[in-house]
């Protein structure tokens, strides 16, 4: 499966996994003097972690880096929406970490494995 970001192939044609967190459910606990035991008020579903996991090439380490700073440049807080080659989408996704690892090199070029840390905000 490949992948853009707001309709950019920052990624290239390579495989992509991606491993989709468990929502979850916020709440407040209080104490109130007076009260046996404690006041709870639920504050409904809360967004999930999405990690999205390949490899980046490019022809030399320049172009490399150039790559790595167009996908940094989505790290703005604000929101995105991932489109995947089998025509689904995943939207309201806040990027929130980029690392990268395994830099070597391959045929004609550079390779580096990426994971990308998203929020996904909202619930529906």
């Amino acid at each position: 499966m490949s992948a853009t970001l707001d309709g950019q192939a920052l990624f290239g044609p390579e495989h992509l996994e991606l491993e989709y967190g468990a929502f979850v459910r916020e709440s407040v606990e209080r104490r109130i003097a007076g009260l046996d035991g404690v006041l709870s008020i639920d504050l409904g579903r809360r967004g999930r972690q999405i990690r999205q996991k390949g490899m980046l090439r490019a022809g030399s380490r320049k172009q490399l880096d150039a790559k790595i700073e167009g996908i940094l440049a989505y790290m703005d807080g604000k929101e995105h929406t991932l489109l995947l080659s089998d025509g689904g989408q995943i939207g309201s996704l806040r990027m929130d970490s980029l690392r990268t690892s395994g830099q070597r090199t391959s045929g004609g070029g550079i390779v580096v494995d990426y994971e990308i840390t998203y929020t996904q905000l909202k619930v529906w």
